[in-house]
């Protein structure tokens, strides 16, 4: 492929860190959600298959809200845009009930489902538009850049729920009108930095008015249908593949605390430390890895991080085995442990940052809603199926399984993928006009 120009002009930067806001707001909600929504149904509930049930909730709204509300969002023309509606309407309730949540899980369950299904359908309603606001404004050819540092926000926020917010849960404070925060401090905090994110996110970023020259509205079906009955079927293999190494990811994530506990005799809170290991590569490579894609490929790209994800899956399936063999101790047991923890977390950055881009540059400006819906169906669809496919497998061979399972389906991955002919970026793309950061006017890309 031709050498892209990496030098990615710097107000492009800057739209890309406002529009990073709306990822950070997802990035605060989501660990805190999973990890204390679970403790609160816990005082209600006694089956933890109950419990499990509600928690995949928000991922099967997901799967049917995401992509409904992205291709509306598609056929909407306002003068704020066509984003903006959904992201202006939707943010602020969901930090409403998210700031009531807890207070809900202390009342009753009736009052929790309650908040659960609101804030399920208020957040993953603005999850699409949010996300489908960048390919809008960002040209093809800075896509990665652009979602490195989304990704790299979101991951922050990751960071600073489970780190800085979640300690706050033990805090007791007495305020005005609020009572007595303990259980509820960093809940109330994310939603206070949700409602300052989303007005910050609206003045500075200023999408295109689609009253003016609107086009035809193409209807939502037909160009579904022309995604998988096109000759091209980069598309489709790039859905496939997704499906995949989402598959192996998900598979992992609900059972790696409970390695870590069983097998390495970690205590509950040390355990929670593996997690955050692929959480802090994840903040640390996501830009890097764009700008490694722009110089040689999102495909190359993909496929090398996808044979390196396989390969620290099979060490990690092997890791029991060869440290015992060395007989080490459990201290470096550990280390090597989160060192490829860490390794997985750098190189699966680099597919989750190249991946969306390189779907967006299938898409034409007008259907890029519909392209967006799409990946979040397939990896949401991941997200609901692996990890009961992959408890069966555990059930059968213990816990080690998952990470061979992980290899096995990132090798799948990475042999699907090679089908996909297209989505690098082009130099020489035509776009649209991108916003600027600093005023409402529109600016040539």
């Amino acid at each position: 492929m031709p050498q892209q120009d990496a030098n990615v002009p710097p107000r492009f930067y800057r739209i890309t860190f406002m529009i990073g806001l709306g990822f950070f707001t997802m990035g605060l909600m989501d660990p805190l959600y999973d990890n204390y929504v679970p403790v609160f149904l816990n005082q209600y509930l006694d089956s933890r298959a109950l419990i499990g049930v509600i928690m995949t909730f928000d991922n099967i709204l997901a799967l049917s809200l995401i992509p409904l509300v992205t291709a509306l969002s598609d056929r909407t023309r306002t003068r704020i845009g066509r984003r903006m509606p959904y992201i202006l309407l939707t943010l602020p309730l969901s930090a409403v009930v998210f700031f009531w949540l807890p207070s809900a899980g202390m009342a009753s369950l009736a009052a929790l489902i309650g908040a659960i299904v609101l804030l399920n359908l208020f957040k993953q309603s603005a999850r699409g538009p949010v996300v489908a606001l960048m390919p809008d404004t960002i040209p093809g050819e800075y896509r990665s850049e652009a979602n490195g540092v989304i990704n790299t926000m979101g991951g922050i926020a990751a960071i600073v729920g489970t780190i800085a917010l979640a300690p706050l849960m033990d805090l007791r404070l007495e305020l005005p009108l609020l009572g007595d925060t303990s259980r509820r401090l960093p809940f109330m905090i994310a939603a206070l930095l949700i409602m300052i994110a989303t007005p910050a996110l609206f003045i500075t970023v200023k999408e295109r008015n689609t009253r003016e020259d609107a086009p035809a509205r193409e209807p939502v079906l037909r160009s579904l249908k022309l995604v998988f009955t096109s000759k091209d079927k980069s598309a489709v293999y790039v859905l496939l593949a997704l499906l995949l190494w989402f598959s192996a990811y998900w598979g992992m994530r609900p059972f790696m605390t409970l390695y870590t506990i069983e097998h390495l005799g970690l205590s509950e809170g040390l355990a929670g430390f593996s997690t955050g290991m692929v959480a802090v590569a994840y903040a640390l490579s996501a830009i890097p890895s764009g700008i490694v894609a722009h110089r040689i490929g999102r495909k190359r790209t993909i496929r090398f991080s996808l044979a390196a994800l396989s390969l620290l899956s099979a060490l990690m399936f092997t890791h029991e085995l060869w440290t015992l063999s060395l007989g080490s101790s459990q201290t470096f047991a550990v280390g090597t442990f989160w060192a490829l923890l860490f390794g997985f977390g750098v190189f699966w950055a680099s597919v989750i940052t190249n991946s969306f881009p390189m779907l967006w540059q299938m898409a034409e400006y007008d259907n890029m809603g519909i392209y967006t819906g799409l990946y979040y169906t397939f990896s949401q669809t991941a997200a609901i199926v692996a990890p009961p496919t992959t408890g069966v497998v555990v059930d059968l061979f213990g816990l080690r399984a998952i990470f061979g399972v992980a290899a096995v389906v990132m090798v799948g991955a990475f042999a699907v993928i090679r089908h996909a002919s297209g989505g690098e970026p082009q130099a020489t793309e035509s776009t649209h006009p991108a916003p600027s950061t600093d005023s409402g006017k529109q600016t040539d890309t």
